[in-house]
């Protein structure tokens, strides 16, 4: 890896363990626009990871967007899912006036790019929403790219379909909601043998996506979900940890949990700091 890509915010290096930082919703940055294609064809580039989140169209077709309805992120109106291609290409996102980036433009971006560069497609609606066209609209236009592309999301059966339709595409799950609740009701026993039950579930993930606290406190109480992961063949994506001050970096509270998630060897952080996380680590490893 050159000083160049080191500098790009693309992975820490530590006893021996690489750590991807993963760009979260397409942000190298925080200053940076939420979703931006140019963040996007940087990270092509220079072999980053990135995330971004689909919804799914009335015509079967995906738009990269978080939320149901189009107010929150665009000058649109209504529910993103009763909205077709033509309705869309006139709306833009709030932040600068961009225009929306369809399924469409993702693919056509995604046939020259560096060959460690991975992308997440999270999934923001489940199965039943998306059906049978939107599994072929996928796979019509993501079967022959550069790129490698991984689909995560919450909806299990949707992973599945994936799984089925799209064997060249990688899958990731996020089972940290129903975790979350299994601790509370029934404790970390119960966790493990939920999260045990998913690593050999049909999803057949690549990555298990989980929040980075769930992690840090499961290990307090002896539970190494990563290592638990690693048993079974899969990565472990810990997520969101963002710095508050990106040009400070690492405050005290902040540098405790990073390193102990750290030590714990995930494959990769999902980050709206990347460039300023990977900055924070080599000051603090180097006092």
């Amino acid at each position: 890896m050159t000083k160049l890509l080191d500098a790009q915010g693309l992975e820490i290096l530590h006893a021996g363990h690489r750590t991807r930082l993963k760009w979260h919703r397409l942000r190298k940055r925080f200053a940076d626009p939420l979703f931006s294609a140019e963040v996007m064809a940087e990270g092509f580039a220079a072999g980053a990871s990135m995330e971004l989140d689909l919804r799914v169209r009335a015509d079967g077709g995906f738009v990269v967007l978080h939320d149901e309805e189009l107010e929150g992120e665009t000058t649109g109106h209504g529910s993103i899912a009763a909205k077709n291609i033509t309705d869309l290409r006139d709306i833009r996102m709030q932040e600068g006036g961009r225009p929306l980036i369809l399924s469409e433009d993702l693919a056509a971006m995604m046939q020259s790019t560096h060959p460690d560069a991975l992308l997440q497609f999270d999934m923001k609606d489940d199965y039943e929403a998306i059906g049978s066209r939107g599994i072929a609209h996928l796979a019509e236009h993501f079967r022959n790219i550069a790129a490698s592309v991984i689909v995560s999301g919450g909806s299990l059966d949707l992973i599945v379909a994936v799984g089925q339709k799209l064997p060249h595409l990688l899958r990731g799950i996020d089972p940290t909601d129903k975790l979350y609740d299994i601790r509370k009701a029934s404790g970390w026993k119960a966790v493990e043998m939920e999260l045990r039950a998913d690593l050999n579930g049909p999803t057949d993930p690549d990555t298990v996506y989980l929040h980075w606290p769930l992690i840090l406190n499961a290990a307090k109480e002896g539970l190494d979900m990563i290592a638990l992961c690693r048993d079974h063949g899969k990565r472990v994506d810990a997520w969101t940890f963002t710095l508050k001050d990106p040009e400070a970096g690492f405050n005290d509270e902040e540098w405790q949990n990073f390193s102990a998630l750290m030590t714990l060897k995930p494959d990769q952080i999902t980050t709206d700091e990347a460039p300023a996380t990977q900055r924070a680590w080599r000051r603090r490893m180097a006092d």
